[in-house]
């Protein structure tokens, strides 16, 4: 490989007006928010540069200011036009880094400029959390919500509980309304320190807590493909992360953010809306419900990969037909919109540039199928008075899933060792002659750590799921699912 220079000795940084800031450098913000913040700041006069708070005790990977900030993002994945595209970027609207851990002084002083207005964070779905244990003295606390409150006091302080002085609050942990979750929180310790009561004040009326859903695959760092990728553009950048083409914002606040983010101005994948809850049903209905629907079917067909799953003529159309004539009709949305995310979704799973392994979805199968699948499932028994069948026999695959066997392969099951124990003692049984497949059948609906009811109790369940595993035991998979594709 020759010797590249670092992307920091070729390109300058455009130093925009700190406006920003965002608790979290991983590789998500970076590729999704900071991403979309460097797309406004390039095609409209939002001027909002960003400094990163590195919340968590670590020095690796090193602060992104070794490299002025500046990292590279690589976009890649089929379009709307089903084109492979692959766009690199580099992002330019990171000011600076601050570990809070070794410049906590630092990080209390942000609340002093008073150009700062907005508040992104990704502290992972464990980081909204309210620990009785940080003290308001402690430099910094541990949890994130307590550092944050830490920064809201010194700021309320500093302008003198001014009004104008709050910040717009946008998470994007990947809980329900993480903004409602993160406020209340936030509550926790205005109580636990004693804090004075106007604080809470201006902190309910001064300040924007808003409620995102937030939708993109980021692939991160691409080891593997370092030495390719650095002779393709020419420099070397330790900081550069990939995800794909796809990606949306759903931030749930004021209509007036619409104008704040300059939407009208620059063509992004941003909405402001009244509440996130269609939303996150459509994502977990749609995304979420196509892929636990289709594991157990294509692993047990024979595939390893997504990709190759829906790109199999046979598992492929099972996966579409589901879609459309089983979750959609079960979701109470804009049907169009609805065909519309699917197809998205659909060209998502056949990113060639993201090889995603059907075990790696199989984690927690059945907590899955629960969330993820059972309520289109019982939402379309109660529109249209029968059971869908291709969501039945994917119920059915996972239990045959379950009994963790590929022909001769062993599968390595990753799941609760009360649901794995539950599993082998009925297959055991089974293998023994000592129940039947409907028996199974019964047994798992009945199972009420599974579906928190008795499934037992919708008529004609048992005895559909009972038929697919029957069928699928004489004849197979691959015979059946060419029948009910």
């Amino acid at each position: 490989m020759k010797n590249l220079e670092n992307i920091k000795n070729l390109y300058s940084r455009k130093i925009y007006t700190n406006r920003i800031i965002q608790f979290g450098e991983g590789n998500f913000l970076r590729c999704f928010v900071d991403w979309q913040i460097d797309l406004i700041n390039e095609h409209t006069n939002f001027d909002a540069g960003i400094v990163m708070v590195r919340a968590i005790d670590t020095e690796f990977p090193p602060l992104l200011d070794t490299q002025d900030g500046l990292y590279t993002t690589l976009i890649r994945g089929l379009n709307e036009k089903e084109e492979v595209v692959k766009d690199y970027r580099i992002i330019k609207s990171v000011n600076r880094e601050i570990p809070i851990y070794k410049e906590y002084d630092q990080f209390l002083k942000l609340a002093e400029e008073e150009s700062f207005k907005y508040i992104f964070s990704n502290t992972t779905e464990a980081g909204i959390v309210f620990d009785s244990n940080d003290k308001f003295e402690d430099t910094p606390p541990k949890s994130f919500p307590a550092k944050l409150t830490r920064l809201l006091f010194e700021r309320y302080k500093k302008f003198d509980k001014a009004k104008d002085k709050g910040f717009v609050i946008i998470p994007c942990e990947l809980i329900d309304y993480n903004g409602e979750k993160l406020k209340e929180v936030i509550l926790q310790y205005i109580q636990l320190w004693n804090l004075e009561d106007d604080f809470k004040v201006w902190l309910e009326e001064s300040n924007t807590f808003c409620s995102t859903l937030v939708d993109r695959i980021v692939t991160g760092y691409p080891k593997e493909e370092m030495e390719s990728i650095e002779n393709e553009i020419g420099y070397k950048d330790n900081f550069i992360t990939t995800s794909e083409y796809f990606y949306l914002f759903v931030i749930q606040g004021p209509k007036w953010l619409e104008d704040e983010f300059k939407l009208k101005e620059v063509n992004l994948n941003i909405k402001i809306v009244d509440d996130i809850k269609p939303y996150k049903t459509r994502k977990v209905g749609i995304l979420n419900g196509a892929h636990t629907a289709m594991v157990p079917v294509a692993y047990l067909y024979g595939h390893d990969f997504v990709k190759e799953s829906v790109e199999d003529e046979i598992v492929g159309q099972f996966i579409k037909n589901t879609l459309s004539q089983e979750i959609i009709p079960a979701i109470n949305m804009d049907k169009n919109e609805l065909e519309e995310y699917s197809k998205a979704v659909i060209s998502r799973f056949r990113n060639p540039y993201i090889k995603h392994k059907l075990m790696a979805i199989s984690l927690n199968s059945m907590a899955k199928f629960n969330s993820r699948v059972m309520p289109q499932l019982l939402e379309y028994k109660n529109k249209f008075n029968k059971l869908p069948d291709r969501l039945v026999f994917s119920l059915a695959s996972t239990i045959l899933f379950y009994r963790g066997k590929r022909g001769q392969e062993i599968i390595e099951l990753n799941d609760d060792k009360n649901i794995l124990d539950f599993y082998k003692e009925l297959w055991n049984s089974y293998d023994k002659e000592q129940i039947s497949l409907s028996d199974i059948a019964e047994k798992v609906l009945a199972h009420k750590q599974f579906w928190n009811r008795d499934l037992n109790e919708i008529e004609g369940f048992k005895d559909i799921l009972a038929y697919y595993l029957k069928l699928i035991e004489e004849k197979g998979i691959k015979e059946v699912l060419t029948q009910i594709k």
